[in-house]
């Protein structure tokens, strides 16, 4: 499979997560256990998403863009676009990444000064995920061309899926991750600190937060299922593909901080994303027999989003939702809290 990306080009996009993660690593250990504020939510968003379009800057400018060639500024301006396009839907996709995140957090009480590490650990994890299987998608694409309808399918039946489920509370007590977890794994009824493990009355145990720690990294797994398809409809470059992925989730820990507060109020972002998965998986089946213009595809994401956003902010959310905290621990810290009281 062709690909933009040069020896020099990969390298230097790998060193630059390398030295992005260490930063992150050591302000965080500098800064300790605390609650992140909407201020530093912000403020690190903000660096992110500018830090994203620095990156795509350069490889625009790296693929002969403003060279005064038109072959070369024709391919710079069609892989930055891909690139922005691939960075949005990743990025929209992330935004119910987050949300299942949010009902996590919720439904085990984790500490706001805590969830910032669990976020940390699962971002490592999602980087390490999304590159082997977009290697793997790589490889598919590039042997069986058959697999693009498979991927093309997939995204509108979940699209689909997506649509009928939005406005639903999802019943993790239920999970069959969670049950399995359960029955293998004997857990703490408190937290102990930012540790995984901890002893009770001379028993090694895991603590809830470890528990918390291999959900999400259940749910990354589920979502990198629907994504890593969808950037694939946009390109197969796997220098694009991967890059835009990497910058989506390098923001994602920030992001979730700024959103999680306002959740409710964009209510319905989730038949926003149920309509750009089905209409990205209708793209990829008509590969070839028309292919959609990249300029489209980014035109319509964001026209959609958009609008759900502005309606979620016009119609009210529909009353009765769940408040979560429902896993026994939290419960009975709740509990405990309004005998404090």
């Amino acid at each position: 499979m062709v690909s933009t990306g040069t020896p020099l080009m990969w390298s230097l996009f790998a060193a630059f997560v390398v030295v992005a993660l260490a930063v992150d690593f050591l302000a965080m250990r500098k800064q300790g256990a605390h609650a992140v504020s909407m201020k530093e939510a912000g403020v690190w968003s903000l660096i992110w998403v500018g830090v994203s379009f620095v990156f795509v800057g350069w490889l625009w400018w790296t693929l002969g863009g403003g060279s005064g060639d038109a072959a070369r500024e024709a391919v710079a301006n069609a892989k930055a676009l891909e690139f922005v396009t691939g960075y949005l839907v990743e990025k929209a996709l992330a935004v119910d990444n987050i949300f299942v995140f949010l009902m996590i957090f919720t439904y085990f009480a984790v500490p706001s000064e805590y969830q910032k590490r669990v976020l940390m650990i699962g971002i490592l994890g999602a980087l390490v995920l999304r590159a082997v299987m977009i290697l793997i998608g790589a490889w598919l694409i590039a042997q069986f061309h058959w697999i693009l309808y498979v991927f093309g399918a997939f995204l509108v039946f979940t699209g689909v899926k997506m649509w009928w489920a939005a406005g639903q509370e999802p019943d993790l007590g239920n999970n069959p991750a969670l049950k399995w977890i359960n029955r293998r794994v004997k857990v703490s009824p408190d937290y102990d600190g930012e540790r995984f493990f901890t002893v009770r009355d001379g028993v090694r145990m895991a603590t809830p937060l470890l528990v918390v720690i291999l959900l999400i990294g259940i749910v990354d797994l589920v979502f990198a299922v629907d994504s890593i398809p969808a950037i694939f409809a946009i390109t197969t470059d796997p220098f694009i593909v991967l890059t835009s992925n990497v910058f989506a989730i390098l923001g994602l820990r920030a992001m979730y901080f700024l959103l999680a507060g306002m959740h409710e109020r964009f209510h319905l972002l989730s038949y926003g994303l149920a309509i750009v998965l089905a209409f990205i998986g209708t793209k990829m089946l008509l590969i070839d027999v028309w292919k959609i213009p990249v300029a489209w595809s980014l035109g319509f994401t964001v026209v959609v989003l958009a609008a759900t956003m502005l309606l979620s902010l016009r119609i009210p959310p529909r009353e009765g939702a769940a408040t979560g905290g429902a896993y026994p621990f939290a419960a009975k810290k709740r509990d405990r809290a309004a005998r404090e009281a």
